[in-house]
């Protein structure tokens, strides 16, 4: 029985994205569309979002006074999404980011991202012009973490909510001063709804009122009830635990193609010719000598929650034992300044690029033998599953959808030929060290690793599965 589903989130690809919230966003509604779903995206219009799009729109709803402004949500269909873009110049009409100015985040998030949510339980409501009611209210993080609690505090209504944890390390804390400003009633203002150690938190309160709770991984669904992944909300999660799903998050396989037409250097399970042709441009490419190990690859945010600390510390002996290492990412300065200071030591081994380039980051993967992703939590990740697409192996911390993803060359894994890549726990030096240690030595066994790359890349990747798994809990919501 298909319908209709609202997803509110603060980013989607192609649009806006700081992280793979955005991928998950982006991708639901064409991966649900097969299954006869009609999910329309609902983001905030930031600065110049309607200039790129450059394609007429129409207003569906609109108010004088949304959180200090007039405001109005503009329907259009681009880059095959159904948008719903959230036009209030005063609150998303400004230099940087979505969240920051490039270097403090913004004081007034709290109101911002609650108007997202109060629109988003609006347009739920019916409060569209155009007819359009969804079913399902699906709200996406923090960023939308009010929405749930808008649509329960404005009394029955027919739309049921889901909301998906992306990354609970992140959760909208704001004073209870803002009570008013947010449009919240006081008298929900206790431990049981919107109060959180003494302050505001949109994202307990969509845990709270939210008729599902989904998270981006069947390990971190579970990691979540534990302190040191819950992160003060362990407590509340336990407490939903029979409301509370994990679903893996799936790649776009069309843009994340390895034998697609037009991409520098295709190739498939069968012609691996064109992967070592990859491999010595992307050297070229770094300004790197010959490397004859694994050629390893970063592409992250260059923070401790990536492990990339862990990265610079376990590297000599895999720089010295014959491999090569490739980094695309910024972050934490200091670790930016660990990365270059790699390069700087093994200039002939170690090539170090701060900042983000999306086409180098397919070259790296098309070239790249390993790609690190150490991560001391990890809700999903969608790096490994890149790494698995191009059979450039995965050695990542066994945590969250990493562990769900990738499966480890032990002796059993490697005779059955089922083995993906490698994983390492504890998440700690001496652990990545021993991993990359076993690395160089599946490496030099050419015809393993031949069939570790294949069964990385035979790996389901996509999401089939997954939007077939959304669509069963949305039916399951809608009976």
């Amino acid at each position: 029985m298909p319908g209709r589903v609202l997803s509110v989130a603060s980013e989607c690809v192609p649009l806006v994205k700081t992280g793979g919230l955005a991928d998950v966003v982006g991708a639901l509604p064409k991966a649900l569309a097969p299954l006869g779903w009609d999910m329309r995206v609902l983001i905030p219009a930031y600065r110049g979002l309607a200039a790129k799009l450059g394609r007429k729109t129409r207003t569906v709803w609109s108010d004088p006074a949304l959180f200090g402004g007039p405001a109005t949500v503009e329907a259009v269909e681009a880059q095959g999404l159904s948008l719903l873009l959230l036009d209030a110049p005063h609150l998303y009409d400004r230099p940087g980011g979505p969240y920051s100015d490039g270097g403090h985040d913004f004081p007034d998030n709290p109101e911002r991202f609650a108007a997202l949510s109060w629109v988003a339980a609006s347009l739920a409501r019916g409060g569209g012009t155009d007819g359009w009611v969804p079913d399902i209210l699906h709200a996406h993080d923090w960023q939308a973490g009010f929405a749930p609690a808008y649509l329960r505090f404005g009394g029955p209504a027919p739309v049921k909510s889901v909301i998906t944890i992306h990354n609970i390390a992140f959760q909208g804390h704001a004073s209870p001063e803002r009570l008013a400003a947010l449009r919240l009633p006081l008298h929900e203002f206790h431990a049981g709804s919107l109060e959180y150690y003494g302050n505001l938190s949109s994202l307990k309160a969509g845990l709270v009122h939210a008729d599902r709770i989904t998270t981006v991984s069947p390990t971190y669904a579970e990691e979540l009830m534990r302190p040191e992944f819950g992160m003060g909300l362990q407590g509340v999660i336990d407490a939903r635990a029979e409301v509370l799903s994990g679903i893996l998050n799936g790649v776009d396989t069309d843009l994340w193609d390895p034998a697609a037409p037009g991409q520098a250097h295709p190739y498939s399970v069968q012609n691996r010719k064109p992967k070592a042709e990859a491999r010595a441009a992307l050297l070229a490419e770094f300004g790197l000598g010959p490397v004859e190990g694994p050629l390893a690859i970063v592409i992250s945010r260059l923070t401790a929650q990536k492990g990339i600390d862990l990265i610079a510390a376990a590297a000599p002996e895999f720089l010295a034992g014959g491999g090569g290492l490739v980094v695309l990412g910024s972050g934490d300065p200091g670790l930016e300044h660990a990365m270059r200071g790699l390069a700087a030591a093994w200039p002939d081994r170690v090539g170090v690029k701060i900042g983000y380039d999306e086409a180098l980051g397919h070259r790296m993967f098309a070239g790249g033998d390993v790609v690190l992703v150490p991560s001391r939590f990890e809700p999903c990740g969608l790096t490994q599953l890149y790494g698995l697409r191009y059979g450039t192996l995965p050695v990542v911390a066994a945590t969250g959808g990493l562990a769900d993803t990738v499966v480890h060359a032990n002796t059993m894994a490697l005779a059955a030929g089922t083995a993906t890549g490698l994983t390492f726990h504890p998440t700690d030096v001496l652990a990545l060290t021993q991993t990359l240690r076993r690395c160089l030595a599946l490496f030099a066994d050419r015809a393993t690793w031949a069939r570790m790359q294949r069964a990385a890349m035979k790996s389901p990747v996509g999401w089939e599965t997954s939007s077939r798994t959304y669509a069963a809990l949305y039916e399951d919501l809608l009976t």
